[in-house]
C-alpha cells in the first residue's frame, strides 16, 4: 500500500502538482504504527487526478476526493481545500481549491491528523504542532475548538476515541468544548454513531473509551442506559469488584488485555485462545474483539437497573431478559444490522447459562455447545467471572465437554426424516416438529441409537393420528 501512494505522489510531482501523504498515515508513522491504509493530498484537481490515473473512482468530487485504483489496493487522493461554514454541522457549504498545502491542514479536526509527509525526501511538513502534541502525547483541536467540532459534530467522539486509542491527554481547551457542546453529539447521523462506538469497542482500549465518554458527558446523551449502571449495587459475595458500572469496565478491560497478550504471544497462549481469537480479526500484530463480543460485554448487565431489589440479599430477578429487549432496542437505535442485534441480544439473554451446567441433561448440553457464536459466549463468561468472583468452573466446564464431545456426537445425522414418518402412517402436520426434536433428543441422550430404535421409540410414544395428533405419555 505504502508503496502505491508514494507511486501516485510521485506521478504527481512528475506532472508539476504538489502532493504528500496526509492524516492518519502520517500520523501513525511518526508513532511507530503501521499504518492501515495511506491518503494523499495535492493541489491537482480532481478531474486532473482522474485523466493522470487510469483507474479511478469520485467518491466526494464535490470536497476533492477521488480513489485512486491500482489492483486491489486504493489510495484516497484529496485536494488541498479550504471550507467555508457547516451549517448542517458536517458538510461545507462551500468548498474552495488552493495550492496552498498550509490552508488545507488547518480545516483539519485535530494536530495530530494535520501532518503532512512527503515520501520522496522523507521529510515532515507541520504547520500546526502536531509532532509536539504527538511526542507529549496530547490530543489538540486545531485552531479554534469551537469552531472546529461545529463544523462536524462528530469530532466530539472522534477526540474522545483517539484520546483513549493512544493515551493521550485531551489539551485544556479542547476538553473544556467538548463538555460544553456535548448535548449536539446527537445532531450526527445514528449510522456515524454507530462506526465511532465500534471503533471505541473493538480498537484496543474500550474500557477507556467509554470511561471518558463518561467524563466528557458523551455517553448519557447516546447511550444512557450505560450511564444508568453507575451506583447499581451488587451482591458482595458474588462482586466484591463493586457496583455494575465498575464491573462492565472491569470487563472491557479484561477483552482489551486477552486480546493484546494472546496477539503478543504471552499467557494466555494462542492455543489455550485460539476460540477467543476467531470471532474477531488481525491486523497487524493486534487482535481485535468482534462487534458482537464487544456489544455483549458493554450490554450484559444493562437489565440491572431496571431489576434491582433488594429480599434477602440484592437481586436482579430476570435481568438477562430485560436487558436483551434493551439490547435490541439499543441496537436498533444505533442501526445496528439485524444479524448484530440478534447475536447481541442472544449473548445478553443466555449469559447466565453457564450456572445450568452441571443439571443440563446430555441433549441440552449439546445443543448449548453447538449453537452458533459458541466462542463468543464462552469468552463472554469467561470474562464475567473474571470481573467479579473469579470462578472459572463452569467456563472450564463447558470448554471440557466441547474438546471431549466428536462433532458427530454434538450434531449427529438425522435417525428419522418426515418422509419417514409418512412411510410410517403419520400424517403431515405441526406434530412433525415435535416428533423429530423429541428423536433427535432421544439420540442426543443416547438413548436411542439407530433407526430400528427410533421407530420403535417414536411408535411407542405417538398415535398415527392426523396433524392434531398428541403424543402418548
Amino acid at each position: 500500500m505504502k508503496e502505491t501512494a508514494t507511486s501516485i505522489v510521485k506521478k504527481l510531482r512528475q506532472e508539476g502538482y504538489s502532493a504528500y501523504f496526509a492524516g492518519g498515515c502520517v500520523r501513525d508513522q511518526l508513532m511507530g504504527i503501521p499504518p492501515k491504509d495511506y491518503d494523499v493530498a495535492t493541489n491537482a484537481l480532481p478531474a486532473q487526478v482522474m485523466r493522470m490515473f487510469p483507474r479511478t473512482v469520485a467518491v466526494g468530487a464535490e470536497f476533492g476526493v477521488v480513489l485512486v485504483l491500482s489492483g486491489e489496493q486504493q489510495v484516497e487522493v484529496a485536494t488541498f481545500r479550504s471550507d467555508g461554514d457547516y451549517s448542517d454541522g458536517r458538510h461545507p457549504d462551500e468548498v474552495t481549491y488552493t495550492d496552498d498545502a498550509r490552508l488545507d491542514v488547518l480545516r483539519r479536526d485535530f494536530t495530530i491528523n494535520g501532518l503532512l509527509w512527503d515520501p520522496l525526501t522523507e521529510t515532515l511538513l507541520d504547520y500546526v504542532g502536531g509532532h509536539d502534541d504527538i511526542r507529549n502525547r496530547v490530543i489538540r483541536a486545531i485552531g479554534d475548538p469551537g469552531q472546529r467540532f461545529r463544523e462536524d459534530k462528530l469530532r466530539l467522539m472522534r477526540a474522545a476515541r483517539f484520546s483513549a486509542r493512544f493515551g493521550f491527554e485531551l489539551e485544556a481547551a479542547t476538553r473544556n468544548t467538548i463538555q460544553v457542546l456535548a448535548g449536539q453529539i446527537l445532531q450526527v447521523s445514528k449510522e456515524r454513531l454507530r462506526e465511532e462506538i465500534i471503533k471505541i469497542l473493538t480498537e484496543g482500549y474500550a474500557s477507556r473509551g467509554i470511561q471518558l465518554l463518561e467524563t466528557l458527558r458523551l455517553l448519557r446523551p447516546i447511550l444512557p442506559e450505560i450511564s444508568d449502571l453507575q451506583g447499581v449495587e451488587q451482591p458482595p459475595e458474588f462482586h466484591p469488584e463493586g457496583d455494575v458500572w465498575v464491573h462492565t469496565l472491569l470487563m472491557l478491560q479484561l477483552m482489551d488485555e486477552t486480546k493484546r497478550d494472546l496477539a503478543q504471544g504471552s499467557n494466555p497462549t494462542a492455543t489455550d485462545w485460539a476460540e477467543i481469537a476467531a470471532p474477531g480479526s488481525s491486523v497487524g500484530t493486534r487482535i481485535y474483539p468482534s462487534i458482537s463480543l464487544a456489544l455483549g460485554v458493554l450490554l450484559h448487565d444493562v437489565g440491572k437497573p431496571q431489576t434491582f431489589e433488594i429480599r434477602d440479599r440484592i437481586r436482579f430477578n430476570n435481568h438477562c431478559e430485560v436487558g436483551a429487549r434493551m439490547a435490541i432496542q439499543i441496537c436498533d437505535r444505533l442501526r445496528f444490522t439485524n444479524r448484530q442485534t440478534e447475536r447481541v441480544a442472544q449473548l445478553v439473554r443466555d449469559h447466565l447459562k453457564f450456572k445450568d451446567l452441571p443439571q443440563m441433561r446430555p441433549a441440552t448440553l449439546k445443543r448449548f455447545l453447538r449453537q452458533e457464536g459458541l466462542e463468543e459466549h464462552l469468552e463472554l463468561h469467561r470474562l464475567d467471572c473474571l470481573g467479579s468472583h473469579r470462578n472459572l468452573d463452569l467456563w472450564g466446564m463447558a470448554k471440557d465437554c466441547r474438546d471431549r464431545l466428536a462433532p458427530e456426537e454434538i450434531r449427529p445425522a438425522p435417525l428419522i426424516s418426515g418422509d419417514n414418518l409418512i412411510a410410517l402412517g403419520y400424517q403431515p402436520g405441526p406434530i412433525f416438529k415435535e416428533i423429530l426434536k423429541a428423536v433427535e433428543d432421544a439420540q442426543l441422550d443416547l438413548v436411542i441409537h439407530n433407526y430400528a430404535e427410533a421407530v420403535e421409540w417414536v411408535e411407542g410414544r405417538f398415535e398415527r393420528k392426523a396433524a392434531s395428533s398428541k403424543s402418548v405419555q
